[in-house]
């Protein structure tokens, strides 16, 4: 009861128009603090500790530069002693108060990653199919494992560690002011190299690591799609062609990646020779001042103290700068899914309930991606507890004609409408009690068979997962299972076969309970013996239905109560089986060639060849093709 997947042919530019938008930068701070405004207590807790920890830090340099100016004036051991036991209680109380604060930091960080994980699967669940498939399953698997990885260890790791650094910088450069204005100012003034390297630094890194980014998710998607569309590409011959759109992925991405690495290593070298400036300065210029009695030995050494416990916490600033950039440009491209079409998006009226279950399509038009017109003003109306098979040459628009009935995909022009009510103003549960799509394109979950099965009804009570099972003829083998519903299936668990999947899916549609079922083939990819079986399971969820299928076999024309006909986007005829025959049109010689009385049309209208099997009716001019077609 899935749409079909997508596999994508082609490199990076084949894909750039469909690519999931990424958040801008102001975006991106109003989501950050939203997260700290999410637990504010804790994050006022966390910085009042840090700004504790860094205070007590500074009476050490102090403290010392009092010992010095003391020992100066001719003090004796005595006021070593006095002074020692402070400076040993002022560092131990600094490391308590700072390991505390980070402890709670981290905390801190896990309750945000998980509320920025919870938010990722909610927005990506309300993505409309077709804008998954325009957007290549790669890239949303990048954004919701890599990217929100390295968002979730900023705020783990790296958050905590730069907020009590920071901190400690503001209050170092204070505490120098403070002792001494003009030895302030020099240290400040030694600061302008690392400030000038950050900037040239920070002008550059954001637009590199979302370049890079969006080059990792191009390599995820082209993977993957190439690994599960394997069959096809050996069938069809495709090899060469996945192989050179690979290698053309990976190009980019290490293009990208050594573009980031060429900002690192400009701006880390620089900053590293640059933490000595402001030390030296200070040193140099207070040596001038203390000779002309400005400043005395001790402050100009506790300036210097402060100045060189300065590094510590600005290093690991500055070290973290890269990370900062790095995960910044994921949270934009984790925070981007806020701004992809939403199936119910906030703010819109919910739409009225659908009077009946009638279907209308009126004048519908529809392009994929600009590209030429795969329908070309279709009218068609379902009646309830019809069924309607949809046959024609490959390419006449059947499968894009199914995805717009099914709301996957809203028409260019015209209106799809399900009891006077647009398929596309229904959101996501509403739309499934209204009108399923199923296709040969099945998917087992990891998780138990319950979890599999509840995917369609969350409610569902064990006795009516028994009993949607038992429609499909799937209940005895998942009796037979060790742990009956609660087996695990997918990876380390029960493994199961084409058939069993398919079964599965159709227990999910039972569950929902759909009054129209749109059939796009769902038995073409298994075994006869396996088709056979789900056949007879199809049977059953198919009962009291509207059913809209497109007849590959023309059996299933035959059988129906009414046959549409498509022809280059266009419905060119409807009606019965006999009625359609006796006219002598595309239909009759479709099924005089089924029947092997007709010679093979050059032009593709008989794409069956005359062999006794049915004709091709695959996937309408331009649409996303994969198995499914």
């Amino acid at each position: 009861m899935t749409a079909p997947a997508t596999p994508k042919d082609g490199g990076i530019d084949e894909q750039a128009s469909g690519r999931l938008p990424v958040a801008g930068a102001a975006q991106v701070r109003r989501a950050a603090v939203r997260v700290v405004r999410a637990d504010g207590r804790a994050f006022g807790v966390v910085l009042a500790l840090n700004a504790l920890a860094a205070g007590v830090g500074l009476a050490g340099p102090w403290l010392i530069g009092r010992l010095v100016d003391e020992v100066r004036a001719g003090a004796g051991t005595g006021a070593v002693d006095r002074l020692a036991p402070w400076l040993l209680l002022c560092a131990l109380a600094e490391t308590v108060l700072a390991r505390w604060a980070r402890y709670l930091g981290h905390r801190f960080g896990e309750r945000a990653l998980a509320r920025i994980r919870e938010e990722f699967v909610d927005r990506a669940l309300a993505l409309p199919a077709s804008v998954v498939e325009r957007a290549g399953t790669g890239d949303l698997t990048a954004r919701g494992t890599a990217d929100v990885a390295a968002v979730g260890t900023t705020l783990r790791d790296a958050g905590p560690q730069l907020l009590i650094c920071s901190v400690q910088v503001l209050f170092l450069f204070g505490a120098v002011l403070l002792l001494n204005p003009l030895l302030g100012a020099c240290g400040l003034l030694g600061m302008v190299g690392i400030g000038c390297a950050l900037r040239w630094y920070l002008r550059r890194a954001r637009t590199a690591y979302l370049v890079e980014g969006a080059a990792n998710s191009d390599v995820a998607e082209i993977l993957a799609a190439t690994a599960e569309g394997a069959r096809t590409v050996e069938l069809l011959g495709l090899g060469r062609r996945r192989i050179a759109a690979s290698r053309r992925a990976l190009a980019a991405s290490r293009s990208a990646r050594l573009r980031t690495l060429f900002l690192r290593s400009v701006f880390f070298p620089a900053v590293d020779s640059s933490y000595v400036v402001p030390v030296a300065a200070v040193l140099t210029a207070g040596g001038a001042l203390h000779a002309h009695g400005l400043v005395s030995v001790g402050e100009v050494v506790a300036a210097a103290l402060y100045l060189r416990q300065l590094t510590e916490p600005l290093d690991t600033i500055l070290t973290h700068v890269e990370q900062l950039q790095s995960s910044g440009a994921s949270f934009a491209r984790v925070e981007g899914l806020a701004g992809a079409p939403h199936t119910d998006p906030a703010g819109r009226a919910p739409a009225p309930d659908p009077v009946d279950d009638r279907i209308e399509v009126r004048g519908v038009r529809y392009a994929y991606d600009g590209g030429e017109e795969v329908l070309r003003g279709v009218d068609l109306t379902v009646r309830p507890g019809e069924r309607l098979a949809v046959v024609g040459p490959s390419g006449a628009g059947k499968s894009t004609l199914c995805r717009l009935l099914a709301g996957i995909d809203a028409p260019g022009s015209g209106t799809v409408t399900v009891g006077g009510v647009p398929v596309t103003a229904l959101g996501p549960e509403r739309l499934r009690r209204q009108v399923v799509l199923v296709t040969q394109e099945h998917h087992v979950f990891l998780g138990t068979v319950r979890d599999n099965l509840r995917i369609a009804e969350p409610s569902a009570t064990d006795r009516e997962l028994w009993r949607a099972l038992a429609a499909v003829g799937a209940d005895g083998w998942v009796a037979g299972l060790p742990d009956g519903l609660d087996c695990v299936l997918g990876t380390g668990g029960h493994a199961t076969d084409g058939s069993q999947a398919q079964q599965l899916a159709l227990a999910r549609v039972v569950l929902a309970d759909p009054h129209t079922l749109i059939l796009d083939e769902a038995t073409a990819l298994l075994d006869p013996a396996s088709a056979r079986s789900t056949e007879r399971a199809l049977a059953a969820v198919l009962s009291g239905r509207t059913v809209i299928a497109i007849a590959h076999r023309l059996h299933t024309a035959h059988d129906a109560d009414r046959v549409a006909v498509m022809e280059d986007g266009r419905l060119t005829e409807l009606g019965r089986h006999e009625s359609l025959v006796a006219a002598g049109g595309t239909y009759a010689a479709l099924w005089h060639s089924w029947h092997g009385e007709g010679q093979f049309s050059a032009t593709g209208t008989d794409s069956a060849g005359g062999t006794g099997r049915a004709a091709d009716t695959g996937a309408g001019n331009g649409a996303p093709s994969g198995p499914a077609g």
